[in-house]
This record gives structure tokens, sequence and C-alpha cells, in this order.
């Protein structure tokens, strides 16, 4: 680990500008839904921070769980119509879209049956992992999604601990055209070391299509403003391989 950090390259003279991305579409913005903002006050606060930094439209994620939370396209929408209706209020000018970060659970196959799942664009469905244990048949529950209509956008591969030392699974994902989300915090060092070099490494492999911030509260954003001045993250910026802005 020090020899890592000691030979990283330094950061840059002037922050990057978000601007160019135009879009996030990874975040925990919605009021009191999920882990992420706890209400209106929060949700406005971070609605005007990723705006300072470049964003123009923000694709909010909240969590859909079988066991902690458990929002529906009703709950979702609701808070974020309560959402746009105070921005709006505050002449805050930025675009809001709801979809979902999906959990791979029990709950997750019942979602694609009912054909009821939140996207992005007209079909891709942003879809989390268990961070410690790989859950079993993950190519399987992707096909089922493809068959059904969905594109899978994984959210930040480089978390999932398991594959740490295979990047092989990372390989045989993208043989089977899912999309991968790298965490912008993975550049402020938000997450443990490991998650850091191989966020490095799916970059040199060129596997990375999006990038979001996947900020949960205001505190964050400080890490945020740190990543910008990051070398590997401005290569990944400049690479045109980020989809971002046809969201």
């Amino acid at each position: 680990m020090f020899l890592y950090h000691l030979f990283r390259k330094k950061k840059l003279k002037t922050p990057i500008d978000l601007s160019v991305l135009k879009v996030d579409m990874h975040s925990h913005i919605l009021p009191g839904i999920d882990d992420g903002a706890r209400d209106l006050t929060d949700s406005i606060e971070m609605v005007r921070k990723l705006s300072r930094i470049g964003f123009k439209k923000l694709i909010t994620t909240p969590h859909i769980m079988a066991d902690n939370y458990k929002n529906t396209p009703a709950t979702i929408n609701k808070a974020k119509n309560e959402l746009n209706y105070e921005l709006k209020k505050e002449n805050i000018s930025i675009e809001i879209e709801a979809a979902a970060e999906y959990f791979m659970d029990e709950g997750l196959i019942k979602h694609v049956e009912k054909h009821d799942m939140l996207t992005m664009g007209k079909n891709l469905v942003l879809i989390e992992l268990p961070y410690f244990n790989e859950p079993p048949g993950i190519l399987e529950i992707f096909f089922e999604l493809n068959t059904n209509g969905y594109k899978v956008i994984l959210a930040h591969p480089e978390r999932y601990i398991y594959w740490y030392n295979d990047l092989a699974k990372f390989e045989k994902l993208k043989d089977r055209d899912v999309f991968f989300q790298l965490n912008i915090l993975t550049f402020a060092d938000q997450y443990p070391y490991p998650a850091r070099k191989i966020a490095d490494s799916l970059i040199d492999m060129e596997m990375i299509e999006y990038l979001g911030t996947d900020i949960h509260n205001c505190k964050q954003y400080e890490l945020l403003e740190k990543a910008l001045y990051d070398p590997k993250l401005n290569k990944l910026i400049e690479s045109g391989k980020l989809k971002n802005h046809l969201l």
C-alpha cells in the first residue's frame, strides 16, 4: 500500500471540470427514502453542490433492496417530484430524473418479471452486488435481464472484494455486454485501498463506460472536490469512452 501511494502520479494543479460529463447517473439525493439525503434540506444542498462542480442533470438512484429499502417506482417518483417542486421554488435550474440502484437479492427477479424496473434512458438498469460474498448465478441473472429487454450497468465494480485477485471475472462480464460504472469518490480514497487499485486497472483495460458520484451526504462533497485533482480520473474523462452525456 505504501509503495502504491508513493508512486502514484502527482495531483493536477487545477480541478477537473465535470461539465463534460453533463450527467451524474448515480446518487442518493432523494429525501428520506434510503441511506442518502435525510430530508429536503439535505437534498437541496447536495443538488447545489453537484451543480457547482459542473453537472447539468442528475439521475438519482435510490436503493431498492428486499430487506432494507423496499422502494417502488411510486415512492421514488413521489420523492423526486417533491424535490423538483422545492428546487423550482428555490430557482435552482437543474434536471432531476429518477432511476434506482437494484441490489442483487431475492427480490430482483421479481422486479424483472413484473417489468417495473426504473431505467436510465430506454432500458439501462443499475445493478449492485454484495460487497463481500459473490452471489450465485450472476451471469444467469444478467441474461434474464437482457432477455427481458434490459441492459445492465454494474455499479462500482471496484468495490467487490471477491474479484480483486481475478480480473478475468470482469472480462467475462464485459463479454456479456455489461457496462461498468465507476465511483468518482474512489479517487479520493473513500474506500479501502484495493478499490482504488482495481479502479486504475479497469481504466487501463478501457472497461469503464460511466462515472457516478454515488454521493450520500453533504460531507462527501469535500471528497468529490479532492477527487477532481486526480490524474487517473482525468485520463478516464479525456479518453472519450464515457457515455454519461448520452443519458
